[in-house]
C-alpha cells in the first residue's frame, strides 16, 4: 500500500491569497498558516496541506509557490518551477530532517538566478512503498533518484532543492573557501551478498567460521 503523504513540522508560513481563491483574485493578499502534511503525487509538483487559524480551516494542494515567510512580496519572486526543480517521483514519501546540517547556513543554485542562501526545514524522500505493485518510477534508481531540501530562502520563499543543486556551510567545520565539487553522479547498485562471497549457507558453525567448537 502507498502512503501518499507523510507530516510535516509545524513551519510558520504565510499563504498567498489567490492560491486559495483559485487565482480569480486575491493577489498580493497574504493569509497566516502553519504547514500539517505533504502529498506525493508522481508527475506532479509536491502539495502541501496548511491549517489557517484565522478561519479554522484547513487547505489542502498547494504548491511551494503558494507560501512565503512574511507577508510581502519576495524579492526576486521566483516561480514554481524555480522553488521545485523535479516533480514528485513516486506515492511513495517520507519526510525527515538532517538534524547535523538543520542548524548549518544552505545555500541553493536556481538555474536562472543566482546562489541564494537560506534556513533548512526539513527533507521530503520518494520511494516504492508496495512491493506487490509494479515498480513504474525511478525513484529507486541511483542516477535518478533526487532528494528534496526544503529551505527557506532569504527573499522570503520556500524551495525544494535536491542535493546537487544545495551546499550547505557550517562555521567550524567548513574552510572559509571550500573546494568546488566534481562528482559523478551514482550510477551503482551496492550490495554485499554478491556471487564471489563465501557461502555461508553451507556451514551451521555459529560464528561462520572453520574449526568452530
Amino acid at each position: 500500500m502507498s502512503t501518499l503523504i507523510c507530516n510535516l513540522p509545524a513551519q510558520q508560513v504565510w499563504v498567498r491569497r489567490e492560491y486559495l481563491r483559485d487565482h480569480i483574485d486575491g493577489h498580493g493578499e497574504y493569509v497566516p498558516g502553519v504547514w500539517l502534511t505533504a502529498k506525493s503525487i508522481p508527475g506532479r509538483a509536491f502539495y502541501f496541506e496548511t491549517y489557517l487559524p484565522t478561519y479554522g480551516a484547513i487547505y489542502d494542494k498547494l504548491p511551494i509557490s503558494a507560501f512565503v515567510s512574511s507577508p510581502e512580496a519576495p524579492t526576486p519572486d521566483l516561480p514554481l518551477g524555480e522553488l521545485q526543480f523535479w516533480n514528485a517521483m513516486s506515492t511513495g514519501v517520507v519526510c525527515v530532517v538532517k538534524q547535523f546540517t538543520a542548524s548549518m547556513t544552505w545555500q541553493i543554485r536556481p538555474r536562472l538566478h543566482q546562489p541564494m542562501k537560506g534556513t533548512y526545514v526539513c527533507t521530503l524522500d520518494n520511494y516504492h512503498a508496495d512491493p506487490d505493485g509494479v515498480d513504474y518510477s525511478t525513484s529507486e534508481t541511483p542516477s535518478e533518484h533526487k532528494a528534496y531540501n526544503i529551505v527557506e530562502l532569504q527573499n522570503g520563499q520556500f524551495a525544494a532543492y535536491p542535493n546537487n543543486r544545495c551546499r550547505v556551510y557550517d562555521t567550524s567545520l567548513t574552510p572559509t573557501e571550500p573546494l568546488v565539487p566534481d562528482f559523478r553522479v551514482s550510477t551503482q547498485y551496492y550490495q554485499v551478498e554478491a556471487e564471489d562471497t563465501a557461502r555461508y549457507g553451507d556451514t551451521d558453525a555459529y560464528f561462520y567460521e572453520e574449526g568452530e567448537l
